[in-house]
């Protein structure tokens, strides 16, 4: 990968992160687009590790937030896990919605499952469309959320579950996970923000897993230019992400996910157009 490309990609899985778009599936089309090698194991990891440069602008954004501790009294009675608990409720929940996420995770990528998935555009592409469909109708469906309702550990398990789903390319870890929250209960912005929050341990994990993966097989990956490239896509990514996050709650509070899926079904539509006619999606050689 040139420096160029490295941008290019790592400028996508900024502003796409937390679009209910697909990150993943807008990073593959990019690669197809650029000529870039598919199957390459560090391509494979270039596509996780430079999303969580993106998700550490969570941490920068909603940093009051996100190390919050609950300094109230714990309920009289309490054993030391019901206090540890009531103290760390926050970071409690953060572990109880990503359980799923790691489960159905570690089985899709030692099946093999999740390396023949992040090689099709036309999985991407096509679930793209379906996607799109369904979010310009699921603003009618699912927006009965009242500020009243917060995460609790059920709502935030089920969440998890719902995050399961995009594992799949093209479904968005953002659209599924919003959803999620907006079918229990909570609000746009209330299921957006906590989508956001999940999005730190599970893209921590899979960078951990990628980069133990990499050192395992094989470190001939590891030279200067490949870990320059992922430090500047790391980078230029969290810088990106801060900036659309912002944008993004404000929008979706107020217009919801019709521009998103109508976005969806066109950029599905024309990629399934072009495989269908037989026209390659590479752009550059």
């Amino acid at each position: 990968m040139t420096w160029l490309e490295t941008v290019i990609i790592a400028v996508v899985e900024g502003l796409t992160e937390f679009l209910p778009v697909s990150s993943t599936g807008h990073m593959i089309i990019t690669q197809n687009l650029l000529g870039i090698q598919q199957g390459d194991p560090f391509v494979h990891a270039f596509t996780f590790i430079i999303q969580f440069g993106a998700i550490l602008s969570v941490v920068c954004l909603y940093w009051k937030r996100f190390f919050q501790f609950d300094n109230t009294p714990a309920p009289e009675g309490s054993n030391l896990w019901q206090r540890l608990k009531h103290r760390f409720y926050f970071y409690w929940l953060l572990i109880v919605g990503v359980v799923p996420a790691v489960v159905v995770g570690l089985l899709a990528k030692k099946s093999g499952l999740l390396d023949w998935l992040l090689d099709s555009v036309e999985v991407v592409a096509v679930m793209l469309v379906i996607g799109g469909v369904f979010m310009l109708y699921c603003d009618k469906l699912l927006n009965k959320g009242t500020e009243e309702n917060k995460v609790n550990e059920k709502r935030a398990f089920m969440i998890g579950l719902y995050q399961c789903i995009s594992v799949i390319p093209g479904v968005s870890r953002s659209m599924a996970t919003i959803v999620g929250g907006m079918a229990q209960g909570l609000t746009r912005k209330r299921a957006a923000e906590f989508s956001f929050f999940l999005a730190v341990p599970t893209m921590a994990g899979a960078t951990l897993l990628d980069l133990l993966d990499l050192l395992k097989e094989d470190t001939s990956w590891a030279t200067s230019h490949n870990i320059t490239m992922l430090l500047l896509g790391c980078a230029v990514a969290f810088v990106v992400a801060l900036l659309a996050m912002k944008w993004f709650v404000s929008f979706l509070s107020k217009y919801g996910f019709k521009a998103f899926g109508i976005y969806r079904i066109v950029v599905g539509g024309v990629i399934i157009a072009l495989l269908l006619t037989g026209h390659s999606l590479v752009m550059v050689d």
